[in-house]
């Protein structure tokens, strides 16, 4: 973890600071003196490109101190750790974050005489901290031993690092019979009940004491019919041995048999669930941090990862124009690609047999990018046609023919013909028709859907709509409960933070969710809701029975969008499931949008968009990008291509 880190110039100005912990003012000021006026150490070659970690690193009494700087603007970017932690991502830091601050603020630090820098830059710093803090490996954070680098520079109040003392009464290499491992939880852990062990020896047995009469206690409350503890336990024995559990009946519309004397339906408001929500009981949602509101009112979702990483790339680009490279632009993953056409020379007209081995490579990346099979050959196929007949330039490499092929392919297919702007749809539907916008999420099991429904409800409340979320999952155990959870904590949200209002329409469990979904349009329509959002049951792609109701729930329901909830992490069996899911709703009606969850558990294995684009030529809408409320994100083309391209 960092204790500080710093933007200064190299007069001492502080253009811009962030501290986790109390510093001294004496350490940064040593830095610049030793370095940088007494020039006790000599730095690289400082240039707009050397990077943080050809820098020494710079030791002052229990910190280490890294840098990074830019020569023509005289910038300084300084972080500060403690040294007995390793935290192998601080360069990287340091060199993203000057990139960062050069391209947003540079024009300003240009100025004569700059002193004052206006900047909310603690967005970026605090995404670039996230992000490599996550992707670092946790052993590396672990402390380690400082060993001696020629690089390593130490300050004359720096501190020797000497290994903790030993325990006194412990032995090296043994552990205290009385010591026990070391526990993350705040709670200590309860002393046992008895230490004796549980079945006595043979010496320790006691003989019952005689009563009155020679007759021992049990024998007397025998007598007089008062059970006792023993008596209690053989009768819970016998019970359970005499009657099992029974089993359930289900009919062939999933509904239980009403000979079941136990119900399922355990969502009827109870006590507990009926108190009024506290404003504190939901945990707050920095609304600035997804999206922005515009002038009209709106609040749009935005990327700031998007943003982040094409300023990075930005710099990147430019920096390898400026750098001639060996390697070829589409990464290793193409390397083998570029290698096929060193002999191939400018002036080429490339032919079908030229292309065959780049083809079968640029499949495998695909592949590995979660890609299905039939969507990979499909861009291959499209790349190879666009590609054979085509004459090289005297300096156009084959590399840059192949990126520029299948990022023109992937463009085509992923960008929507018809406007996605949900809010406009919205509103233009509620005031022509004086009615409430109907919104549908289905999906197989276990993709996040009710968990997706509640993020694109806050993202709408933060738009100031009223909604009324449908609980129309009636089979799945506790899945009222759920959307009663979500529904408590947006309600708890609005309220604080001045939003719209939500209120969740159930009917229980075992009843028809096609009903239930009319019945709340209905009634949605008569309390002047803005949009209904209803959550439906997950059910499997390949079962005919499952998803033969959908088709009588769009005719009764008649939902004005149906979003299909599909998860990063499906594979190449994405393919399969939003072309079943396609044809559910009857040859009248469709899918209208895909929402993919879990994207930041793939890293840029994306392709589960390519994929289920491909199959039904539906565009993605939305994107997951967390478990929080605010984690849902529009769909950038540009950055899902640079991804898969990586």
């Amino acid at each position: 973890m960092l204790d500080g880190f710093e933007i200064l110039t190299t007069s001492g100005v502080v253009l811009w600071s962030k501290s986790y912990a109390p510093l001294s003012s004496g350490l940064i000021n040593g830095f610049l003196k030793d370095v940088f006026i007494e020039e006790k150490i000599l730095p690289s070659p400082a240039t707009d490109d050397t990077s943080a970690a050809q820098h020494p690193s710079y030791k002052r009494e229990k910190y280490t101190l890294r840098w990074a700087s830019v020569k023509d603007l005289g910038l300084i970017f300084v972080a500060v750790y403690q040294s007995l932690l390793h935290l192998s991502w601080v360069d990287k830091l340091l060199d993203n974050i000057r990139v960062l601050f050069v391209d947003l603020y540079g024009d300003q630090v240009k100025k004569p005489h700059s002193t004052v820098v206006e900047c909310n830059f603690e967005d970026y710093f605090d995404q670039q901290v996230k992000e490599l803090e996550s992707s670092a490996d946790t052993s590396q954070r672990t402390p380690q031993t400082v060993q001696n680098d020629p690089n390593t520079t130490v300050g004359p109040d720096s501190e020797a690092e000497e290994p903790p003392p030993t325990i006194p009464g412990l032995l090296a290499g043994r552990k205290s019979p009385n010591s026990a491992a070391p526990s993350t939880d705040a709670t200590p852990t309860s002393t046992p009940d008895t230490s004796r062990p549980s079945t006595p020896a043979n010496g320790h047995l006691l003989s019952a004491k005689a009563g009155r009469g020679g007759t021992s206690r049990r024998a007397r409350k025998a007598a007089s019919g008062k059970p006792t503890a023993l008596d209690g336990l053989k009768e819970k024995t016998s019970m359970g041995k005499a009657k099992g559990k029974s089993m359930r009946k289900w009919d062939a519309d999933g509904m239980a048999d009403e000979d079941s004397e136990v119900p399922l339906d355990y969502s009827v408001t109870s006590d507990v669930d009926s108190r009024p929500v506290s404003s504190g009981g939901a945990e707050s949602v920095d609304m600035a941090a997804s999206g922005t509101r515009t002038n009209k009112g709106q609040y749009i979702l935005k990327d700031l990862d998007d943003e982040v990483h094409s300023i990075l790339q930005n710099a990147n680009q430019k920096k390898a124009q400026s750098t001639p490279s060996d390697t070829g632009v589409l990464g290793s993953s193409l390397g083998a690609i570029t290698g096929l056409f060193r002999n191939v020379i400018g002036g080429k007209v490339l032919a079908k047999q030229d292309l065959e081995k780049p083809m079968k490579g640029m499949e495998e990346l695909l592949l590995k990018k979660n890609v299905a099979r039939e969507a990979a050959v499909r861009l291959c196929e499209g790349v190879e046609r666009d590609l054979i007949g085509k004459k090289t330039g005297s300096f156009e490499t084959i590399d840059s023919l192949l990126r520029l092929s299948l990022s023109t392919a992937l463009t085509k297919l992923l960008t929507p013909t018809t406007s996605l702007s949900l809010l406009t749809t919205i509103t233009t539907l509620t005031k022509r028709e004086h009615r409430p916008y109907t919104i549908s999420i289905v999906g197989v099991n276990g993709v996040g859907k009710s968990t997706s429904l509640s993020k694109l409800a806050f993202f709408l409340l933060q738009n100031n709509l009223s909604l009324l979320i449908v609980a129309c999952d009636t089979f799945r155990s506790g899945a009222v409960e759920q959307l009663r959870v979500h529904a408590r904590n947006l309600t708890s949200l609005s309220e604080r933070e001045g939003l719209g209002k939500v209120e969740l329409y159930e009917k229980g469990y075992g009843k028809d969710p096609a009903h239930i979904a009319a019945d709340a349009v209905a009634y949605a329509t008569a309390q002047q809701f803005d949009v209904v959002l209803i959550d439906t049951a997950g059910r499997r792609h390949n079962d005919a029975r499952l998803m033969s109701s959908l088709e009588k729930f769009g005719e009764l329901a008649k939902p004005d969008k149906i979003l299909m909830v599909g998860e990063a992490l499906v594979g190449t069996d994405s393919v399969n499931q939003a072309r079943a899911f396609n044809k559910s709703f009857g040859p009248r009606r469709g899918l209208d949008g895909f929402l993919i969850s879990k994207c930041d558990t793939v890293g840029d294995g994306v392709g589960v968009v390519v994929s289920m684009v491909h199959a039904t030529g539906i565009p993605v809408v939305f994107l997951g990008v967390g478990q929080h409320y605010g984690d849902l994100r529009t769909v950038n083309v540009e950055n899902v291509v640079g991804l898969l391209m990586r």
